[in-house]
């Protein structure tokens, strides 16, 4: 007979989940003294989302009542060959990051996870639980390692051995009692290329990324002008960055993702420098009304894509 807990893993591989793993609600011990010491420094920037609810960030205990398991889970948006960045054989065209190819995983997450809370109801029964997809403050990625998904690498992404990195995170928090799965081990080793290939120097140091410093801050959180003291360091990364990725030895395992939604449209692979450059707010709302190139609006697009032509 099956567990509570190998239920709620099969359902999810079933609803398309890559991974699922368990933890026990508690308190991140660990993690306390290094969030505060990355508020401390001020490598949040003007994300300041991240200084708030300290409290909760730490505790799912706080979001929701009498917690007792972190379900985390993975799905891949890897896209495979056939949907490679930006036209390769233009080394000036402007990239975007692989997570932003399709549809915004906010909404494909949180659906996979609403179908995997109502099985629970169906099958297990009367069990309180809230979904999360970035919708508040919870660290997902430690959760996942935590669940033993994969550890948190020098770069600050979850690494998985079989599939790398280029997943989406999300999590049922429950009142449910799951048999919990123990933390695997880190494998980054001595491998420094993520900290190499960073065009703008944001990991500091192993474990530690000024997010700050980060392309996909510069290009997506930052509101105001880019500086000019990472002109020309850009890559041609218009939105977001994958490079300390790309550079990873552990995305040779990366494999295609499965899920429609995240395909890129022909639309926004036929997309030019120019079109970037000349887009319409009519264009940008229908070309993006699903996709997290929303994020940075028609203006910081634009922005973006004025500083990485006028050099």
């Amino acid at each position: 007979m099956m567990t509570n807990a190998q239920k709620i893993k099969a359902k999810a591989l079933e609803l398309g989940f890559d991974f699922c793993g368990i933890a026990k609600a508690d308190f991140l011990a660990d993690e306390a003294p290094r969030l505060e010491a990355w508020l401390t420094r001020n490598m949040h920037g003007q994300m300041g989302y991240m200084a708030n609810h300290f409290d909760k960030r730490l505790d799912p205990r706080l979001l929701v009542e009498d917690a007792k398991s972190v379900v985390s889970v993975l799905l891949n948006y890897y896209p495979g060959d056939e949907h490679e960045s930006r036209l390769p054989e233009d080394e000036e065209a402007f990239k975007i990051s692989k997570y932003a190819y399709g549809t915004d995983y906010h909404f494909v997450l949180k659906d996979k996870l609403k179908e995997l809370l109502a099985f629970i109801h169906t099958e297990i029964g009367e069990v309180g639980g809230r979904a999360f997809v970035d919708s508040a403050p919870v660290m997902d990625k430690a959760w996942a390692a935590k669940s033993g998904l994969g550890w948190v690498g020098k770069h600050s992404n979850l690494l998985n051995r079989k599939m790398g990195s280029f997943f989406f995170i999300g999590e049922l928090i429950l009142d449910l009692a799951l048999e919990p799965d123990g933390p695997t081990t880190d494998h980054c080793g001595t491998c420094t290329r993520c900290i190499d290939a960073c065009p703008t120097d944001a990991i500091v140091a192993p474990y530690v990324v000024d997010g700050s410093r980060c392309i996909s801050y510069f290009t997506i959180e930052l509101k105001e002008a880019i500086p000019q003291e990472v002109k020309g360091k850009f890559e041609n990364w218009l939105f977001g960055c994958d490079i300390c990725q790309d550079v990873c030895p552990w995305n040779r395992f990366a494999k295609p993702h499965q899920t429609a939604e995240f395909r890129l449209s022909p639309e926004l692979a036929s997309m030019t420098n120019n079109d970037w450059e000349d887009i319409t707010d009519d264009v940008f709302r229908e070309l993006f009304k699903r996709s997290p190139i929303k994020r940075t609006k028609r203006e910081g697009l634009l922005r973006n894509a004025r500083f990485l032509t006028n050099l």
